[in-house]
């Protein structure tokens, strides 16, 4: 759809992602369940393309988080996409906890094999232990805050901050096994990449920030334009490129360097933080019909 995108093409891989995955493999032993925490505005982008190899034939759960962030159409679209894959779903604002009390409960339903199991040999009390996985920058830690009522998962408003593995109590019979943040070894979509930069899950500094937000102005333009029209007062054609729609945005804005040209890093930077703020609305960039002849 964009053009420009080989300049956004993002690599990263650094080498302690590699030690995870070896150690996701053999921690996923000892685990009954996989929680994958999805940021709900890009549950494509959010995932880990190795994820469903990896976890095998391993009972899962999909938390959609961020929903307050999302369309509350298109959350609803997901979560009937991963059920219809046989997956348990939670839709959560860790924020407002909204979501977080229905964890216990849905564990139990996916697990209740499990759960029947353990009663019939006499292990009624004994523990059902939940691998919890997500790429860096998706609200993992903030979930296990939630979900077990402590502040032991450091989370930080930035990629790559949790390290190591730990188990966590949820309650006597729940255990949590959290994962440090898996990326996958290379973005093979450069989309993938983007719209991860579009919620600041890979730093801003290692993109070009003007090229961003002209294919996050050009991608908004597309999918949602009345709120774009409504927020910077522009109006240009359907098929407006983002440069021109973020350089009509910035000249409403009153954005001018001298000669009367438009600082479009600016206006940039502002595009990129009222649409990580909500304050353009509440939007999702990816829908389940993109995964036809989806990606592994």
């Amino acid at each position: 759809m964009m053009q420009e995108n080989q300049n956004l093409n993002i690599q990263w891989y650094p080498g302690h992602m590699t030690k995870t995955r070896r150690r996701m493999e053999e921690d996923l032993k000892l685990v009954d369940a996989v929680c994958e925490i999805l940021d709900a505005r890009i549950p494509i982008s959010s995932r880990n393309p190795d994820i469903d190899v990896l976890c095998g034939s391993k009972p899962r759960m999909v938390v959609l988080n961020r929903i307050d962030m999302a369309d509350p159409a298109m959350v609803r679209n997901w979560s009937a996409y991963f059920k219809s894959k046989g997956m348990a779903v939670l839709e959560t604002d860790c924020k407002s906890r909204k979501g977080i009390n229905g964890f216990v409960p849905a564990v139990r339903t996916l697990l209740s094999e499990k759960l029947r199991h353990y009663a019939e040999k006499g292990q009624a009390g004994r523990p059902l232990k939940l691998m919890v996985v997500g790429i860096p920058n998706v609200g993992k830690s903030t979930f296990i805050n939630q979900i077990a009522g402590r502040k032991g998962a450091k989370a930080e408003n930035r990629p790559g901050v949790t390290r190591g593995a730990q188990w966590i109590t949820v309650d006597q019979g729940l255990l949590l096994l959290d994962t440090p943040g898996i990326l996958w070894p290379k973005f093979e979509d450069p989309e993938v990449g983007v719209r991860l930069a579009y919620t600041g899950a890979v730093k801003d500094d290692v993109l070009d920030v003007e090229s961003l937000a002209c294919h996050l102005m050009e991608m908004l333009w597309r999918r949602y334009p009345e709120a774009v029209r409504q927020r910077y007062k522009i109006e240009l054609a359907d098929n407006a490129p983002g440069y021109e729609l973020l350089e009509a945005a910035g000249r409403k804005r009153g954005y001018l360097v001298s000669g009367g040209e438009v600082d479009l890093e600016r206006m940039a930077r502002v595009l990129l933080e009222e649409y990580r703020s909500c304050k353009l609305g509440r939007f999702t960039l990816e829908t389940p019909d993109m995964l036809e002849g989806e990606r592994p």
